[in-house]
């Protein structure tokens, strides 16, 4: 005698909710703020590393999507500012800060880009967001003891806030000449994928 299942009405009403809450599922966003060395600084927007991140997520991590909110000539403050909204509008699950170059690069002093910066990992993980801070430093000529304050703000910040950090984004370029652009500031489109893979160390294991 051939037998038949049935399924109770109730639970394939279970079955085809959870399928269509899967299908549904919005991505997973990894939201870049940077200023122009995120930016993609006089070179195609598709050869800087944040586009070839979102290229790699692509093949590597079906199912995140990268924004981009960076813009050249950003300072803590102004991307402080900018922040909140960007977090309401794409509630990223992680958090990519760039900010602090154009701070340095003007000589402000580090306890108010500190603030800045603290303020922007909180927001983030008051959204719920894992954050990822990138370091930046300094040509020499700025001088030993503002250069080594700088370093110790992303560092500190890393450790009291218990953000991922990557301490120098253009670790391995930025002392090529070969790498950088004229200004000895931006790297070459060359260049990118090498900052990219500073990145990604930190990043994949805040995808998981």
């Amino acid at each position: 005698m051939r037998r038949f299942l049935y399924w109770p009405a109730w639970l394939g009403l279970i079955l085809l909710g959870a399928v269509g809450t899967a299908l549904a599922a919005p991505p997973k966003t990894v939201l870049v703020l940077g200023d122009s060395l995120s930016a993609a600084h006089n070179i195609p927007v598709e050869s800087g590393w944040v586009h070839l991140l979102g290229d790699r997520l692509t093949k590597m991590e079906p199912g995140w999507t990268v924004v981009n909110a960076s813009i050249s000539g950003e300072t803590s403050l102004s991307g402080r500012n900018r922040l909140p909204a960007l977090l309401a509008e794409y509630r990223p699950s992680v958090l990519v800060i760039e900010l602090g170059a154009n701070d340095g690069l003007r000589g402000l002093p580090l306890g108010p880009l500190r603030d800045n910066l603290a303020a922007m990992i909180d927001a983030g993980q008051q959204a719920k967001a894992r954050v990822l801070l990138l370091g930046i430093e300094l040509p020499v000529n700025y001088g030993p003891q503002y250069r080594d304050g700088l370093r110790a703000v992303y560092a500190g910040l890393a450790k009291d806030r218990h953000a991922s950090l990557v301490p120098f984004l253009l670790d391995g370029v930025a002392l090529k000449p070969e790498l950088m652009q004229e200004d000895g500031l931006h790297p070459v489109a060359s260049a990118q994928p090498l900052v990219l893979d500073n990145v990604w160390r930190a990043l994949q294991p805040l995808l998981r």
